[in-house]
């Protein structure tokens, strides 16, 4: 039953979530941007572009943002408790900690399993999005951008430089455009001014250019001989330059990255693994064919084939091994076919070596993202249990000293899992103990703080530490003046 004091911790506890999820996922969306700023200025991506990517990683953002969420609402909830002696007063009247962390558990609980749908059917899907667009932002090229005695190459076999450019960059001076015709002859305009306007669809660069010469050449581009160098005056001459190639204009099809594991739910990659599996082990059974299928005598093998030492005498000399039997002859072009197929076998097992240690590389991804889209969710669980009684053990509350906490344990469990990820990448650690790694540290921890709270230690507590230190203090001066 929802009891009043489950209310109260619950209203305690809703707030600072709200509050510190949008933050942490506003920081990490921005984090990602600092890393491709330079992709995404000058390009003349919209707006509605933006916010769509914005979109789309906020929702890949979501299950890591969860979990820091979890553990600095849980420390600013029972930090503010403790500090206003709450904390005291409920344990006076007999309710344990662990009776007052039980609907914040329950409530983790809920959001673990928030976290585990998003990461299984809406992450997949962002994921998808996300790499296709930002691929296309990435690769994208500049958007026009004429400047002052520059020349300008991004428009496909042509070069533009521009002496001067009046106030509304409109009218325009000394124009130089060099146009590549093929790759032995060059035309170019020398014009005085003009006028530069782009058209309303934004598909053409149009130049109205006045009082220029246009230089072209004409003949064989092979140098027979038969070449022609023309110059044109002109009073007035119009130029038009397709745009369509810059800036951000076609997509790329989200089918492109779909085979990714990153773009895979629970149930696709456990069928992706399973088809792994099965691929890997017939690979096996063909290159063990293949392998042995160059040795001769495997062909003339019986199923009930076993070695037999069979003695004899060859030219009044026992029979022992197989030099024996040959002839000189006969002997030089034995050693040569053997060395070639030992060779081939050779050749063939590094190569499947490297097949298989491909493959395997790509069956760990595989359940590393598996394993994954559980530990991520249960995070939210695990940092709850090492908040609650955290903030209850160093009894403050607002924003300072319960960061500090959340960003410290935070940054453990990151670079935990992290590196457990790596290890299990490297097949140091299986995918399974690689991607628990973190769950279990934290949780030991977790229980460890909780059994703390539990007897009101003042582990966390700067007023015990500075009791022990006056107490050192003392007895140092005591001694020294006695």
């Amino acid at each position: 039953m929802f009891k009043k004091l489950d209310k109260l911790i619950f209203k305690a506890f809703l707030g600072p979530f709200i509050a510190t999820f949008f933050i942490t996922l506003l920081v990490l969306v921005m984090q990602f941007f600092w890393l491709y700023i330079d992709d995404f200025v000058g390009k003349g991506i919209g707006t509605d572009i933006i916010f769509e990517f914005i979109g789309y990683q906020s929702a890949v953002l979501v299950p890591l943002a969860l979990p820091l969420a979890v553990l600095l609402s849980s420390l600013m909830t029972f930090g503010n408790l403790g500090e206003s002696f709450e904390l005291v007063a409920i344990k006076s009247a007999g309710i344990s900690l662990l009776r007052f962390m039980r609907p914040l558990f329950f409530v983790s609980i809920f959001i673990s399993g928030i976290a585990f749908l998003f990461s299984n059917y809406v992450i997949p899907v962002a994921n998808l999005k996300s790499r296709t667009l930002l691929s296309d932002i990435v690769f994208a090229k500049p958007a026009f951008d004429l400047k002052e005695g520059v020349f300008y190459d991004k428009i496909p076999q042509f070069a533009i430089k521009i002496g001067k450019k009046e106030a509304n960059d409109s009218v325009i001076r000394d124009v130089i455009v060099y146009e590549q015709g093929n790759a032995l002859q060059d035309n170019f305009i020398i014009a005085k001014s003009g006028i530069m306007r782009v058209t309303m669809n934004k598909r053409f660069l149009e130049f109205n250019l006045k009082d220029g010469w246009r230089y072209e050449e004409r003949g064989n581009i092979y140098g027979n001989g038969n070449e022609e160098f023309i110059r044109i005056g002109f009073k007035e001459y119009k130029k038009q330059f397709d745009l369509s190639s810059l800036g951000f204009s076609n997509r790329t099809a989200d089918s492109v990255n779909k085979n990714n594991e990153k773009m895979y739910s629970m149930r696709q990659l456990e069928k992706a693994i399973d088809s792994l599996k099965k691929e890997t082990s017939q690979l096996r059974e063909q290159n063990i064919k293949e392998m042995f299928g160059q040795f001769h005598f495997v062909s003339l093998l019986d199923s009930v084939w076993e070695p037999l030492n069979i003695p004899g005498k060859a030219g009044g000399k026992n029979i022992k091994k197989l030099e024996d039997i040959l002839p000189d002859s006969a002997e030089v072009s034995i050693n040569q076919t053997v060395e070639n197929i030992a060779g081939s076998i050779r050749l063939s097992a590094e190569s499947f070596a490297a097949t298989l240690d491909n493959r395997g590389k790509n069956f760990r991804r595989h359940q590393i993202e598996w394993h994954r889209k559980i530990s991520l969710s249960l995070a939210c669980l695990v940092l709850f249990l090492i908040g609650a009684p955290l903030g209850a053990i160093i009894r403050k509350g607002g924003l300072g000293t319960p960061l500090i906490f959340a960003i410290a344990f935070f940054m453990l469990f990151y670079f935990t899992s992290t590196a457990g990820e790596k290890m299990a990448r490297e097949n140091t650690l299986t995918p399974f103990g690689g991607m628990w790694l973190a769950t279990f540290l934290l949780g030991i921890i977790g229980i460890f703080l909780i059994y703390k709270a539990m007897k009101d230690s003042h582990f966390f507590n700067k007023e015990y530490y500075q009791k022990i230190a006056r107490f050192f203090i003392n007895l140092f001066q005591k001694k020294k003046h006695g």
